[in-house]
């Protein structure tokens, strides 16, 4: 036969009514059931208080604990959360001291994040797989202006079923957003604009890190396109990621994720509005968010303009004497030598400098960018690999406020 299974609950209302019947006593009845008096007695008392209800467990927890968070601190963090609710538990604390000076303690960033999240006010993100970082060659900028980042957030349809095509332009020390505008069309001319309007406010970087894409890189010589030419001319040096690599741009991809969590998650009705969205989100990014990797300060605080200004005029290319200069012509191709050498339709009307190297070789150079070295016996431009400045050491004072940064002056 198979044993008798009987619950907490049934054993106890079986011990209330012996108690009651009164066929034994309290004593018999506690041994009986090996228990205590005291505990009899106390179960006796909540069933004549409570009835059966009374025999049922009580929550151990405490009526009121020391550490709890007082009803003055949840107010504010509802209220911080209602004024910015794409913010986490560690900005909301740093906003709350900045407010709060005032207040004697602060609660940490866990029990923040545990009363939000006990409030319905976490999203769980999604598990994101993360590809393995590379190491490529790209500048390290430890100055702000020494590197912008440039790129196009992927567009998307606003309510009326328009197409936006935001394109963003960050700095990459202080995380300072530069630019968040859309533009109509993804070409030279719009996106020069916005470059002139950026330059004019503030001031020019050393490097411009951009993707593959149009049009920041051409599938001509060494990948310059007409707006990296444009760059070049300012002393700008160029510089684009790995094909497939978005990872080794990866502040700025971060930066993106933002900005659709704030001003695209759902789109605004129209392009009005959504640039509207871009304007508010710029604000408070720069001024009032503060960031982790800045030590919770904001980007704002930590930015500052370019100490090299937007030019009045642009100057032709000076090159050594031993060089011989070419202009190129304008289906891209120079005279050299006696024959024709196609380089890049990019460089329509542009002046080239060939600096000789040796019989069979010679250099190619366009304002102090390398284009490539030509191979005299084939007649072919090897084009240069893109070159780093100051990779992995930080440049001395006076290399950072230079702009001849490169092997020749620029203009």
């Amino acid at each position: 036969m198979s044993w008798l299974e009987t619950r907490v609950m049934d054993e106890r209302l079986k011990f209330i009514s012996e108690v009651l019947e009164g066929q034994y006593n309290m004593t018999e009845l506690c041994i009986a059931y090996n228990i205590s008096r005291k505990t009899g007695y106390k179960w006796l008392g909540r069933y004549l208080q409570d009835g059966p209800v009374g025999l049922e467990d009580i929550s151990r927890a405490p009526h009121s604990h020391p550490h709890q968070m007082p009803d003055k601190v949840k107010a504010a963090i509802l209220c911080v959360k209602q004024q910015y609710p794409h913010w986490g538990p560690a900005k909301i604390d740093y906003k709350l001291r900045k407010i709060y000076s005032s207040w004697p303690c602060y609660p940490a960033i866990s029990t923040i994040g545990l009363f939000l999240k006990h409030n319905g006010l976490v999203c769980r993100r999604k598990h994101r797989r993360r590809a393995s970082p590379t190491q490529p060659p790209l500048t390290v900028g430890v100055f702000p202006n020494d590197v912008w980042s440039v790129d196009f957030k992927g567009h998307f349809k606003t309510g009326d079923s328009s197409r936006c095509n935001p394109l963003t332009i960050n700095d990459h020390k202080s995380r300072y957003l530069l630019c968040c505008r859309h533009v109509e069309h993804m070409s030279y001319e719009l996106v020069k604009m916005q470059f002139e309007r950026v330059f004019r406010e503030y001031g020019l970087p050393l490097v411009i890190r951009s993707d593959n894409g149009t049009p920041f890189s051409s599938r001509g010589l060494c990948g310059l396109s007409r707006l990296s030419l444009w760059w070049i001319r300012l002393g700008i040096h160029p510089e684009r990621i790995e094909p497939a690599s978005p990872d080794q741009n990866g502040r700025h991809e971060r930066m993106h994720r933002t900005l659709k969590e704030h001003t695209a998650s759902p789109p605004a009705s129209n392009l009005h509005w959504q640039q509207k969205r871009f304007d508010s989100f710029v604000r408070e990014y720069n001024d009032e968010r503060p960031h982790q990797s800045l030590d919770m300060n904001t980007p704002s605080s930590v930015y500052v303009p370019s100490a090299r200004r937007w030019p009045s005029r642009l100057l032709n290319p000076h090159y050594d004497r031993c060089m011989h200069v070419r202009k190129v012509a304008h289906h891209g191709d120079i005279n050299y030598k006696g024959r024709r050498l196609f380089l890049s339709e990019s460089l329509d009307g542009q002046y080239i400098a060939i600096e000789p190297v040796d019989e069979d070789t010679s250099r190619l150079w366009y304002y102090d960018h390398e284009l490539g070295q030509l191979d005299h016996a084939k007649w072919q431009v090897k084009p240069a690999r893109q070159r780093p400045l100051f990779a992995g050491v930080n440049p001395r004072p006076d290399d950072h406020n230079s702009t001849n940064v490169l092997p020749m002056s620029s203009v």
